[in-house]
């Protein structure tokens, strides 16, 4: 912030000797400004905005009583209005933030979870079993093979089954269908 001068400060409404201590206040008010900010230009903006709204207000002060404390209201009142207004803003630059804050809506995807349960409870035991081994909990297919006690070529021939079964019951074009719509993807 730069300094201040007289004329800079206060209009002709303004007395000198008001002008002077308002000026004489700086110091303080820049301290002040600082401990509730932790930021040195944003201190000098907020002392600058509160000497603006202390001339524009000047009628309200009452002479004899302590300006800077009526200065360091101003300036605490003015701080803690431009935080409330800004709490749920965040300084995003480089926009990594936002790309953490994407979720993909819920009400769709339990839509689909559920005719997915629904079909899969159609599909034999055999095809059930093996398409939950090797797609949900991630086992190979010799691991899942030696589980069913059958052969891994058996296991990749039921969930390929179990996969086609799947597709059409659920009326979609490929398995790559399945999951979020393209409107949601997009997000």
């Amino acid at each position: 912030m730069s300094k201040l001068s007289h004329s800079d400060v206060a209009p002709t409404s303004v007395s000198g000797s008001l002008q002077d201590a308002m000026l004489s206040s700086m110091p303080a008010l820049r301290a002040f400004a600082i401990s509730l900010c932790g930021n040195v230009d944003r201190a000098d903006d907020l002392v600058q905005e509160t000497l603006v709204r202390a001339i524009a207000n000047i009628e309200s002060f009452e002479p004899g009583t302590n300006l800077r404390g009526w200065l360091s209201a101003i300036l605490r009142n003015h701080y803690f209005s431009e935080c409330r207004k800004h709490r749920n803003e965040s300084e995003d630059v480089d926009g990594r933030s936002v790309a953490t804050l994407k979720t993909m809506p819920d009400q769709d995807s339990q839509i689909e979870l559920d005719e997915f349960r629904a079909a899969l409870a159609t599909l034999p035991n055999s095809q059930q079993e093996a398409l939950v081994l090797v797609g949900a909990l991630g086992f190979c297919h010799e691991e899942a093979a030696a589980i069913c006690g059958t052969g891994a070529a058996t296991i990749r021939s039921r969930i390929h089954r179990a996969r086609v079964r799947l597709t059409a019951l659920l009326d979609l074009g490929s398995a790559h269908e399945f999951g979020p719509d393209n409107r949601t993807r997009a997000v």
